[in-house]
């Protein structure tokens, strides 16, 4: 059963996100939370798999929530996926630098808001790729604090190929197809390049290809 902490200020989107989730037999909702304070102490309390976390509530806003969630070593296994209103919102991309493993429109499909929880808790982070890409790559480029690209120099040149590849949005089985390995050949290659370079999840290694400069604003593969 996947446990889901809902964060968000509005009752309203907290019932309808509830009303989806409960009715699904592999989900289950832990949890609500009106602000930023209320959602770090369910988490500590609750444990779940995933916060839904609203970038925009009082008090304390989901982006420093985030920072105080992914940075505890204690809630490692919790995954923090970003609600906003615009795909293009600028703390975005600031949001999956502070660890959070993707985002989502409110107004998403129901369907696809869906498949993003069971992806997200099965470890493939990234969300909405060809959105998601677009966002990174343009917040990247305006980036003022670029990593270090001497990180890159852990990593063996396949893996450096597997990270490019993952910096444009293609999945595994997707790199698997253009490097002609297996998906789980791919799969050790993203894992170990993540591994490596810190990064909590797949997200973050697309934040440090770009950041790296590995892969470029406007690279779309």
């Amino acid at each position: 059963m996947i446990r889901v902490l809902l964060a968000d200020d509005q009752i309203l989107v907290r019932a309808g996100f509830r009303a989806l989730l409960d009715a699904q037999p592999d989900i289950s909702v832990a949890g609500e939370a009106a602000d930023g304070h209320e959602a770090l102490s369910l988490v500590r309390e609750l444990r779940p798999d995933l916060v839904l976390m609203d970038i925009r509530m009082p008090e304390l806003d989901g982006l420093a929530a985030t920072r105080h969630i992914t940075e505890d070593e204690s809630l490692d296994g919790v995954k923090v996926v970003m609600l906003t209103t615009f795909e293009l919102d600028e703390y975005v991309f600031e949001a999956l630098r502070s660890g959070a493993s993707g985002f989502l429109v409110k107004d998403t499909e129901p369907d696809e808001l869906l498949r993003a929880v069971r992806a997200v808790v099965a470890g493939d982070a990234l969300l909405s790729p060809s959105v998601t890409r677009r966002l990174i790559a343009e917040f990247a480029a305006r980036s003022k604090e670029p990593a270090d690209a001497a990180l890159l120099a852990q990593l063996t040149d396949r893996e450096r190929e597997v990270m490019t590849l993952v910096g444009i949005g293609l999945s595994n089985e997707e790199i698997a197809r253009r490097l002609v390995v297996s998906p789980l050949t791919a799969k050790t290659h993203v894992s170990r390049a993540m591994v490596k370079l810190g990064a909590r999840d797949r997200a973050q290694l697309v934040v440090l290809a770009y950041e790296s400069g590995l892969v470029r604003p406007g690279w779309l593969g």
